[in-house]
């Protein structure tokens, strides 16, 4: 059988491969956002603005100061990272015993802050970040072309999320972190520095949308509005998977990137809202997502 609905079966794969590596961003994206909120209790509206950072320290690093992008990798979080721990320092600090709608908000605001200083900087137009040598050419799978790079950022994309869950929800520090949340004093009775917990998970969160934003660089135009395209699509996803449920969100943005890139193929016109049609039926079904806490 070669056809499915009368559609080429190669083509439905080669859509279900692409569905792959855009449920990879999806899921390190939400990944960041549901351990910002599972561990913080912060909608961080930033996410898709330090996500776009990631991928402009990446370009800016090859550009300006010739550091390839292996070391961007580790430079670029860390920086963007860096910058996350100040706002939390400086803002967010002030927020965590009020209502959430407030860090939405100013987490909103401190987004096109950061569009605007970018595109102040570069224009709107997008810049090119070349592919690697070592991940340049493409593998054949039979029924595609497929890229190495693309092949390279879904595993990456895959270790990362599946380390980090380990850390939170297998190692003592997990424990630690998910107890510092739930009874702060009491944490801080046996001499941990709480605050200190929180702010480096913060700037944590942050990093990993950095990470994924210098993986895109090579795959999409870097761009002010990179992120800002992408992050509402992130939010219906982490909703569906349960808002901090750090399973939840790395099984559902995989999840809904191949259903997505199947939805291109039986009816292209309803692949943008496609997820957004899932997010409201999950919500009629199980308001807290698939894997959130009642």
């Amino acid at each position: 059988m070669n056809d499915f609905f009368g559609i080429p079966l190669p083509v439905i794969l080669g859509q279900l491969l692409l569905g792959l590596l855009n449920g990879s961003f999806y899921a390190m994206l939400s990944l960041g956002l549901a351990v910002i909120f599972g561990l913080l209790g912060v909608v961080n509206f930033a996410h898709g603005a330090f996500y776009m950072m990631g991928a402009y320290a990446a370009w800016f690093l090859l550009g300006q100061l010739g550091v390839n992008y292996w070391m961007a990798l580790v430079i670029a979080p860390l920086a963007v990272g860096a910058l996350g721990v100040l706002m939390e320092r400086a803002f967010l600090k002030h927020l965590y015993k009020i209502d959430p709608l407030y860090g939405l908000l100013l987490t909103f605001g401190l987004s096109l802050i950061a569009e605007g200083v970018l595109r102040e900087l570069f224009g709107s137009s997008g810049q090119s970040y070349p592919v690697p040598e070592l991940l340049q050419g493409a593998l054949d799978v039979g029924f595609m072309m497929l890229p190495i790079y693309r092949v390279w950022v879904i595993v990456a994309s895959l270790t990362v999320c599946f380390l980090t869950w380990f850390l939170i929800e297998r190692t003592r520090l997990g424990s630690t972190l998910r107890a510092a949340t739930e009874n702060p004093q009491l944490v801080q009775a046996f001499g941990i520095n709480v605050p200190r917990m929180v702010m480096l998970t913060y700037g944590a969160g942050v990093a990993l949308a950095a990470f994924a934003g210098v993986l895109s660089a090579p795959i999409i135009q870097v761009s002010p509005l990179m992120g800002s395209s992408l992050v509402i699509v992130v939010f219906a996803v982490v909703v569906i998977g349960g808002m901090g449920s750090i399973l939840g969100a790395i099984l559902s943005g995989l999840s809904l990137g191949v259903i997505e890139g199947f939805t291109k193929v039986l009816y292209p016109e309803a692949s943008n809202i496609v997820v957004f049609v899932i997010m409201a039926m999950v919500l009629c079904w199980r308001p807290s997502g698939l894997f959130g806490k009642e």
